[in-house]
């Protein structure tokens, strides 16, 4: 599978003529053959956004789940609260993407704390996305994360049963999709599919894996020239933007 936009679109495609209806956390249970479609969003909520305007072009909704904790976006900034909600409005969820390596939890209701860190990040997420947020995935999580599937007040976990247990997991991790997703789908041997993908590797012409980051990064320098000009007057009888790699 290419991961371009075309790419993702035929797969897409593929799901459809292969009998599945694609359904949220919330509704899977009235369909015996249907996908979940889920986006980690790790680092760039402009792929994430463009991936949500492709789907919508295909009439399809899926959840996408935003870091509150991202070393590399915002989610109360101004252009990004926007993007947010021009997710939303593409008519897709949002839902929480947690990252447990954030806090340091020693003690021995580490579960209770989890849970508590996961509530307080969902209410943040909320205000930013000023939505409603009821599921939570993992961001990278531990063997010890996915053994407890634990049970979060009020939210659904994506890596809980029975998503893990009554699904097949696809996912591209990596920009690498560890069993062939499209064969797997043109099968039918399973009636009910859980596939992640993370947009950040999605773009209008293929791309490998090093390019793709190699942009991201070199990119970085530009992004934060435009966003300072936005708070510095006349930035650019200071330092011009073609001084940026």
């Amino acid at each position: 599978m290419n991961f371009t936009y075309d790419g993702y679109c035929s797969l897409l495609s593929l799901i459809e003529q292969s009998g599945y209806e694609i359904v949220n956390y919330n509704n899977w249970e009235d369909t015996k053959r249907c996908v979940i479609l889920r986006h980690d969003v790790d680092n760039d909520l402009s792929k994430a956004l463009k991936l949500a305007q492709v789907e919508q072009s295909k009439g399809v909704k899926s959840i996408y789940f935003i870091l509150v904790t991202s070393d590399f976006y915002n989610i109360f900034s101004k252009d990004n609260s926007k993007k947010i909600s021009e997710i939303i409005k593409c008519g897709h969820q949002i839902g929480l993407h947690f990252d447990e390596t954030i806090y340091s939890i020693q003690s021995e209701n580490k579960n209770d704390e989890v849970c508590s860190k996961i509530l307080y990040e969902a209410k943040l997420l909320e205000m930013a996305a000023d939505t409603p947020i009821k599921v939570v995935s993992m961001h990278r999580p531990s063997k010890e994360m996915l053994i407890e599937k634990l049970t979060i007040p009020g939210m659904i976990n994506a890596y809980g049963s029975p998503y893990f247990d009554e699904f097949k997991y696809l996912s591209d991790s990596r920009r690498h999709w560890r069993e062939p997703v499209e064969e797997i789908v043109a099968s039918g041997k399973y009636d009910r599919l859980q596939i992640l993908t993370h947009a950040f590797w999605y773009d209008a012409e293929e791309k490998d894996i090093h390019d793709t980051v190699k942009l991201f990064i070199n990119s970085a320098n530009r992004q934060r020239y435009e966003a300072y000009g936005k708070n510095f007057t006349d930035l650019a009888s200071v330092m011009g933007i073609n001084e940026t790699c």
